[in-house]
């Protein structure tokens, strides 16, 4: 057999397929460089430094710190909380954006700067609004929640109303009307042209404004401070136990609920990118 009638018999190699090239320059390395300098010094370190502070005293008395039964309390009220709020959020968050994107009406200007009143009011002052409305049986409103569960649930509210808002918003008004009148021009509903056009569009939007809503929930405490009167196995929530435990010369202790909520966060972060994957690739 000749060389050439072995290289037809041959099959032919498959060419490998390089990784991704890097495209940083010697200018943008060192920017990358600094951002992450900047990024550990600030971020970083300082919940590395938690987290050692947690487990310093042995996992013990981690145990021992996270499962007593006003901690337990504590973490249990302010997670189911921050996630009932997220919920609430996740359905008025869009609706709010649509009726700001889509409709035209008096008072809509208005309505836009109310919305971001939660960012600008610091949060001791929101807590004295909301106590000055619901924490008194003669309020305006009439209506009396403080020391109660519900306080905790409106406060978290108030102060995480902008973030589904603010981010699904903007990805609204990008969007262009044009695909959604071909697809009814093409007989589709409503219904499936919001399934398969917009919710996948506006999906990865909703989820960040999610996962900041359950971040701020978990980590509020001036705004609920006045309103829930801290009660322990009622009101006491993660933020005011951390306190406490810090005034008690406890820091081991803080640390350790502190290492819980992080891991909390965190795990609910990856969850929402997961399932906003997943609705995205189904559209």
């Amino acid at each position: 057999m000749t060389s050439t009638e072995i290289a037809r018999v041959r099959p032919a190699r498959t060419p490998r397929r390089s990784g991704p090239r890097s495209t940083l320059t010697r200018s943008s390395g060192l920017g990358l460089g600094i951002a992450m300098i900047w990024f550990s010094a600030l971020v970083l370190i300082p919940l590395v430094a938690v987290v050692v502070t947690a487990i310093d005293g042995g996992w013990t008395v981690f145990w021992n710190t996270i499962t007593n039964g006003q901690t337990m309390s504590a973490i249990k009220l302010t997670v189911f909380t921050a996630a009932g709020v997220t919920l609430v959020n996740v359905i008025m968050g869009p609706l709010i954006a649509w009726v700001l994107v889509r409709d035209r009406f008096w008072g809509k200007s208005v309505l836009e700067v109310m919305i971001d009143i939660p960012f600008a009011l610091p949060t001791i002052v929101a807590g004295l609004v909301l106590l000055s409305l619901y924490g008194n049986a003669d309020s305006p409103l009439g209506i009396d929640i403080a020391n109660e569960r519900p306080a905790v649930f409106l406060a978290f509210l108030f102060v995480t109303l902008p973030f589904v808002v603010r981010m699904v918003q903007p990805v609204l008004e990008e969007l262009e009307l044009d695909v959604e009148e071909a697809a009814a021009s093409l007989g589709a509903s409503r219904m499936t042209t919001f399934r398969r056009i917009i919710l996948p569009s506006l999906t990865p939007a909703i989820a960040a404004g999610a996962a900041l809503s359950f971040a701020r929930g978990v980590s509020e405490y001036g705004s609920l401070v006045l309103l829930s009167g801290n009660l322990p196995f009622k009101t006491e929530v993660t933020s005011v136990r951390i306190l406490s435990s810090i005034e008690n010369d406890n820091v081991a202790a803080a640390a350790a609920v502190a290492t819980v909520l992080l891991a909390i966060s965190l795990a609910v972060i990856v969850l929402l990118d997961v399932l906003q994957r997943r609705v995205a690739a189904r559209g």
